[in-house]
Protein backbone atom coordinates (compact mmCIF):
# COMPACT_ATOMS: atom_id res chain seq x y z
CA UNK A 1 0.00 0.00 0.00
CA UNK A 2 1.65 3.26 -1.05
CA UNK A 3 1.34 6.24 1.05
CA UNK A 4 -1.25 8.18 -0.68
CA UNK A 5 -3.65 5.22 -0.12
CA UNK A 6 -2.06 5.02 3.84
CA UNK A 7 -3.04 8.48 4.70
CA UNK A 8 -6.48 8.49 2.79
CA UNK A 9 -7.18 5.24 4.92
CA UNK A 10 -6.57 7.37 8.04
CA UNK A 11 -8.32 10.64 7.32
CA UNK A 12 -11.13 8.26 6.39
CA UNK A 13 -10.75 6.95 10.36
CA UNK A 14 -10.10 10.48 11.54
CA UNK A 15 -13.41 11.49 10.11
CA UNK A 16 -15.50 8.71 11.35
CA UNK A 17 -13.95 8.11 14.81
CA UNK A 18 -12.08 11.34 15.61
CA UNK A 19 -8.69 9.68 16.95
CA UNK A 20 -6.62 6.75 15.47
CA UNK A 21 -4.29 4.56 17.28
CA UNK A 22 -0.41 4.33 15.71
CA UNK A 23 -0.30 0.29 16.83
CA UNK A 24 -3.85 -0.65 15.64
CA UNK A 25 -3.01 1.20 11.93
CA UNK A 26 -0.12 -0.47 11.88
CA UNK A 27 -1.42 -3.31 11.95
CA UNK A 28 -4.97 -2.89 10.01
CA UNK A 29 -2.97 -1.61 7.21
CA UNK A 30 -0.05 -4.17 6.86
CA UNK A 31 2.76 -1.72 7.81
CA UNK A 32 5.53 -0.78 10.47
CA UNK A 33 4.58 1.69 13.48
CA UNK A 34 7.44 3.79 12.34
CA UNK A 35 6.04 4.15 8.61
CA UNK A 36 2.02 4.88 10.25
CA UNK A 37 4.23 7.83 12.35
CA UNK A 38 5.81 8.84 9.06
CA UNK A 39 2.32 8.92 7.51
CA UNK A 40 0.79 11.10 10.74
CA UNK A 41 3.42 13.72 10.63
CA UNK A 42 2.71 14.21 7.24
CA UNK A 43 -0.85 14.58 7.46
CA UNK A 44 0.03 16.67 11.23
CA UNK A 45 2.05 19.12 9.21
CA UNK A 46 -0.89 19.45 6.49
CA UNK A 47 -3.15 20.86 9.63
CA UNK A 48 -5.53 17.51 9.61
CA UNK A 49 -4.45 16.25 12.52
CA UNK A 50 -3.10 16.52 16.10
CA UNK A 51 -0.34 13.85 17.45
CA UNK A 52 -1.26 12.65 21.05
CA UNK A 53 0.67 9.85 22.99
CA UNK A 54 -0.12 6.65 21.30
CA UNK A 55 -2.27 8.08 17.90
CA UNK A 56 -3.51 11.46 16.84
CA UNK A 57 -6.99 12.96 16.90
CA UNK A 58 -8.43 15.03 13.95
CA UNK A 59 -8.43 18.83 14.05
CA UNK A 60 -11.36 18.52 10.91
CA UNK A 61 -14.30 20.67 11.45
CA UNK A 62 -17.37 18.51 9.84
CA UNK A 63 -17.21 18.74 6.12
CA UNK A 64 -14.00 20.67 5.66
CA UNK A 65 -11.84 19.25 2.71
CA UNK A 66 -8.43 18.24 2.87
CA UNK A 67 -5.69 20.64 2.18
CA UNK A 68 -4.77 21.20 -1.31
CA UNK A 69 -1.04 19.45 -1.52
CA UNK A 70 -2.50 16.10 0.65
CA UNK A 71 -5.49 16.37 -2.16
CA UNK A 72 -3.31 16.62 -5.30
CA UNK A 73 -2.12 12.83 -5.46
CA UNK A 74 -5.63 11.55 -4.62
CA UNK A 75 -7.08 10.05 -7.77
CA UNK A 76 -4.89 11.54 -9.60
CA UNK A 77 -4.81 9.14 -12.82
CA UNK A 78 -8.87 9.88 -12.50
CA UNK A 79 -8.39 13.43 -12.78
CA UNK A 80 -5.94 13.40 -15.93
CA UNK A 81 -8.75 11.08 -17.80
CA UNK A 82 -11.43 13.44 -16.72
CA UNK A 83 -8.96 16.34 -17.56
CA UNK A 84 -8.70 14.92 -21.40
CA UNK A 85 -12.00 14.65 -21.68
CA UNK A 86 -12.52 18.29 -21.09
CA UNK A 87 -10.06 19.01 -23.49
CA UNK A 88 -11.61 17.16 -25.64
CA UNK A 89 -14.83 19.29 -25.65
CA UNK A 90 -12.92 22.65 -26.05
CA UNK A 91 -12.73 23.95 -29.75
CA UNK A 92 -9.53 26.46 -30.46
CA UNK A 93 -10.39 29.93 -29.70
CA UNK A 94 -13.28 29.79 -27.11
CA UNK A 95 -12.55 31.85 -23.97
CA UNK A 96 -12.32 29.78 -20.96
CA UNK A 97 -12.26 29.81 -17.44
CA UNK A 98 -10.72 26.94 -15.39
CA UNK A 99 -12.20 26.70 -11.52
CA UNK A 100 -9.61 26.02 -8.77
CA UNK A 101 -8.60 22.96 -6.90
CA UNK A 102 -6.27 19.67 -8.15
CA UNK A 103 -8.85 18.32 -10.24
CA UNK A 104 -8.80 22.40 -12.39
CA UNK A 105 -5.40 22.32 -11.90
CA UNK A 106 -5.43 18.50 -14.09
CA UNK A 107 -7.54 20.92 -16.66
CA UNK A 108 -5.04 23.40 -16.43
CA UNK A 109 -2.38 20.80 -17.78
CA UNK A 110 -4.42 19.43 -20.50
CA UNK A 111 -5.30 22.54 -22.04
CA UNK A 112 -1.98 24.19 -21.83
CA UNK A 113 -0.24 24.94 -25.48
CA UNK A 114 -3.92 25.32 -26.42
CA UNK A 115 -5.30 28.50 -28.60
CA UNK A 116 -7.30 29.51 -26.20
CA UNK A 117 -8.11 32.37 -23.99
CA UNK A 118 -8.11 30.95 -20.72
CA UNK A 119 -8.82 32.20 -16.87
CA UNK A 120 -7.42 30.56 -14.00
CA UNK A 121 -9.12 30.73 -10.98
CA UNK A 122 -5.75 29.00 -9.00
CA UNK A 123 -2.51 30.49 -8.88
CA UNK A 124 -1.66 26.79 -8.95
CA UNK A 125 -2.73 26.83 -12.86
CA UNK A 126 -0.35 29.57 -13.85
CA UNK A 127 2.99 27.91 -14.43
CA UNK A 128 1.52 25.42 -16.85
CA UNK A 129 -0.97 27.66 -18.84
CA UNK A 130 1.62 30.34 -19.24
CA UNK A 131 4.18 27.99 -20.53
CA UNK A 132 3.74 28.44 -24.12
CA UNK A 133 2.12 31.57 -26.01
CA UNK A 134 -0.36 29.89 -27.94
CA UNK A 135 -2.75 30.22 -24.52
CA UNK A 136 -3.49 33.96 -23.81
CA UNK A 137 -4.13 33.98 -20.35
CA UNK A 138 -6.51 36.36 -18.49
CA UNK A 139 -5.20 36.39 -14.88
CA UNK A 140 -8.62 38.02 -12.16
CA UNK A 141 -7.57 40.24 -9.12
CA UNK A 142 -8.50 38.81 -6.02
CA UNK A 143 -7.09 37.67 -2.71
CA UNK A 144 -5.33 33.89 -3.10
CA UNK A 145 -6.63 31.73 -0.01
CA UNK A 146 -3.88 30.12 1.24
CA UNK A 147 -2.43 27.01 0.98
CA UNK A 148 -5.48 26.26 -1.23
CA UNK A 149 -4.26 28.81 -3.82
CA UNK A 150 -7.99 29.65 -4.89
CA UNK A 151 -8.67 33.20 -5.99
CA UNK A 152 -11.65 34.71 -4.22
CA UNK A 153 -13.00 38.13 -3.27
CA UNK A 154 -14.82 41.20 -5.12
CA UNK A 155 -12.31 41.69 -7.24
CA UNK A 156 -12.14 38.25 -8.60
CA UNK A 157 -16.16 38.07 -8.87
CA UNK A 158 -15.66 41.60 -10.79
CA UNK A 159 -13.05 40.42 -13.05
CA UNK A 160 -15.29 37.34 -14.01
CA UNK A 161 -18.59 39.70 -14.55
CA UNK A 162 -16.62 41.81 -16.83
CA UNK A 163 -16.21 39.11 -19.52
CA UNK A 164 -18.14 36.35 -21.56
CA UNK A 165 -16.76 33.00 -21.52
CA UNK A 166 -17.67 30.24 -24.27
CA UNK A 167 -17.31 27.87 -21.09
CA UNK A 168 -16.48 27.18 -18.27
CA UNK A 169 -14.90 23.96 -16.26
CA UNK A 170 -16.81 23.92 -12.67
CA UNK A 171 -14.89 21.61 -10.27
CA UNK A 172 -16.84 21.13 -6.94
CA UNK A 173 -16.56 19.87 -3.18
CA UNK A 174 -19.84 17.97 -3.61
CA UNK A 175 -22.28 17.26 -6.32
CA UNK A 176 -25.66 15.79 -6.17
CA UNK A 177 -28.43 15.99 -8.94
CA UNK A 178 -31.06 17.12 -6.48
CA UNK A 179 -28.96 19.83 -4.53
CA UNK A 180 -26.12 21.01 -7.52
CA UNK A 181 -22.82 22.41 -6.91
CA UNK A 182 -21.52 22.70 -3.44
CA UNK A 183 -18.24 24.33 -2.07
CA UNK A 184 -16.76 24.30 1.57
CA UNK A 185 -15.93 27.83 1.27
CA UNK A 186 -18.07 30.72 0.97
CA UNK A 187 -16.67 32.80 -1.06
CA UNK A 188 -15.23 30.30 -3.59
CA UNK A 189 -18.63 29.59 -3.76
CA UNK A 190 -19.70 33.09 -5.11
CA UNK A 191 -16.64 33.41 -7.35
CA UNK A 192 -18.42 29.55 -8.84
CA UNK A 193 -21.83 31.60 -9.61
CA UNK A 194 -19.79 34.56 -11.08
CA UNK A 195 -18.46 32.29 -13.47
CA UNK A 196 -21.71 30.27 -13.93
CA UNK A 197 -23.35 33.80 -15.10
CA UNK A 198 -20.68 34.71 -17.19
CA UNK A 199 -20.46 31.55 -19.27
CA UNK A 200 -22.39 30.26 -22.27
CA UNK A 201 -21.83 26.76 -21.68
CA UNK A 202 -20.89 24.98 -18.40
CA UNK A 203 -18.73 21.67 -17.42
CA UNK A 204 -18.69 19.77 -14.31
CA UNK A 205 -15.82 18.19 -13.56
CA UNK A 206 -16.62 15.34 -10.83
CA UNK A 207 -15.20 11.99 -9.67
CA UNK A 208 -17.56 9.65 -8.61
CA UNK A 209 -16.60 10.19 -4.97
CA UNK A 210 -18.40 13.73 -5.08
CA UNK A 211 -21.75 12.23 -5.43
CA UNK A 212 -21.57 11.16 -1.91
CA UNK A 213 -20.23 14.26 -0.57
CA UNK A 214 -22.21 17.38 0.40
CA UNK A 215 -20.33 20.77 1.22
CA UNK A 216 -21.52 24.02 3.11
CA UNK A 217 -22.50 26.09 0.30
CA UNK A 218 -24.43 25.89 -2.89
CA UNK A 219 -22.93 27.22 -6.13
CA UNK A 220 -24.72 26.60 -8.28
CA UNK A 221 -28.26 24.44 -9.21
CA UNK A 222 -28.27 21.14 -11.42
CA UNK A 223 -30.33 23.25 -13.61
CA UNK A 224 -27.12 25.60 -14.76
CA UNK A 225 -25.03 22.44 -15.80
CA UNK A 226 -24.70 21.59 -19.31
CA UNK A 227 -22.16 18.63 -19.33
CA UNK A 228 -20.79 16.14 -16.47
CA UNK A 229 -17.48 14.97 -16.94
CA UNK A 230 -17.10 11.87 -14.38
CA UNK A 231 -15.56 8.58 -14.10
CA UNK A 232 -16.67 4.83 -14.06
CA UNK A 233 -17.66 4.46 -10.39
CA UNK A 234 -20.31 7.04 -10.65
CA UNK A 235 -23.47 5.95 -9.48
CA UNK A 236 -26.22 4.88 -11.97
CA UNK A 237 -29.19 6.29 -10.04
CA UNK A 238 -27.29 10.03 -9.95
CA UNK A 239 -26.45 9.42 -14.18
CA UNK A 240 -29.80 8.67 -14.71
CA UNK A 241 -31.22 11.56 -13.18
CA UNK A 242 -28.86 13.94 -14.99
CA UNK A 243 -29.89 12.47 -18.55
CA UNK A 244 -33.11 12.72 -17.76
CA UNK A 245 -32.68 16.20 -16.89
CA UNK A 246 -31.07 16.62 -20.43
CA UNK A 247 -27.62 17.53 -18.66
CA UNK A 248 -24.67 15.37 -20.99
CA UNK A 249 -23.09 13.05 -18.88
CA UNK A 250 -19.62 11.82 -19.97
CA UNK A 251 -17.40 8.81 -18.13
CA UNK A 252 -13.97 9.11 -18.31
Amino acid sequence: MDSATRQAEIVGRLRRDGRVDVAVLAGSLGTSEMTIRRDLDVLADGGVLRRVRGGAVSLMKRGEELPFALREGEGSATKRRMAAVVAGLLEDGEAVVVDSGTTGLAVAHAIAGRRLTVMPLSLHELPPLAADPATTLLVPGGTARFGEGSLVGPMTEAALRAMRFDTVVLTCCGFSALDGVMAHDVQEAAVKRAAVESSTRVVLVAEAAKFARSALVVACPTTSIDVVVTDAGAPDAAVEQLTAAGIDVIRA
